[in-house]
Parts: structure tokens; sequence; C-alpha cells
């Protein structure tokens, strides 16, 4: 399967877009900043995101981008097909002309692995990332309190100091 990095960026950037976009519309420039994509390669995936009316976009101060429908009715693979970017694992490209101009024996093997490698990701909602993301973050949140309070325990303090 070739899913390039225009496909990956997407739903990196289309992620990052749904979990903050409730406070307002979301920068392209902030998007880049925190995922590391450049600002003018994310302006062409929002042009096209925007063009498969999966975003909206807001102009002037305090503009950005904003989600077009609910995360739970975008799927990954509306994303990546508003991109272009093929779900295609065949040699071929789905042309039949893989071996010597003609369909090779293994055609319908890499054909039905397609199908479902996008039926997968029309199952997968941007709503589902961003609830998983969310659950990772509050988790890795709980466990640094913990760390913080075992750190600060009046044990871990008594330990510390009889350990020198």
């Amino acid at each position: 399967m070739r899913l390039t990095t225009k496909g990956r960026f997407a739903v990196t950037a289309m992620l990052d877009l749904a979990m903050r976009e409730a406070n307002g519309p979301v920068t392209l420039a902030g998007i880049s900043e925190r995922q590391s994509i450049s600002l003018s390669y994310l302006e062409q995936l929002f042009g096209k995101l925007r063009r498969s009316e999966l975003v909206d976009s807001v102009r002037g101060p305090g503009g950005g981008y904003t989600l077009a429908r609910v995360p739970a009715d975008i799927s990954v693979a509306d994303i990546i097909a508003a991109v272009d970017e093929p779900v295609d694992a065949t040699q071929c490209g789905g042309r039949e002309n893989c071996h010597d101009n003609h369909r090779c024996m293994t055609h319908d093997l890499w054909t039905n692995l397609n199908a479902t490698i996008f039926d997968y990701l029309a199952k997968v909602t941007l709503g589902s990332l961003v609830e998983k993301q969310r659950a990772k973050e509050a988790a890795a949140k709980d466990s640094n309190v913990m760390q913080d309070k075992r750190e600060s325990s009046p044990r871990a303090a008594a330990s510390a100091s009889s350990a020198l």
C-alpha cells in the first residue's frame, strides 16, 4: 500500500483541528508549529479539504479553519480521498497491466486488500480519533500527577535524605 505523507499529514492536521476548534477557528500556522508540517504544504492540503467540504475557512482577524461537519461524520477515508491520496497495493495502479501489459496472477489479492483497507479507513472517524487522543492525554496527565505525588511525598523525601 502506498500511503504517502500527503495522506498522513492530512489526517494529522485534521485531528489537530478537531481537537482545538472548540476554542474558535484554528490557524494553519498553529497546526504547522504543533505538528511540524510545512505551512505551504498545509495550505495546499487545506485547499483540497475545503473543496471537498470537510473544512470551512474563516477570514479576518481570529480567522482560520473549522470542521465543516461534526467529527463523527468525517472518516479517515474521506480525508485521504479529499487530498487525492491513492490507497492502492497493486503494482499497476489498478490498470491491470502489471505483468507484461497483462493482469498479474496476484492482481485480485491486491485489489481485495485495497478494498479491505478502504473499508477499514471508512469506519474510523475523526471523532473516534479525537476520543482516543484525549484519553491518551488524560492518562498521561494522570500518570504525571501520580509521579509528582510520589516524588513529593514525605516518605520519598525521607528515603532520599537517608540515602545521603
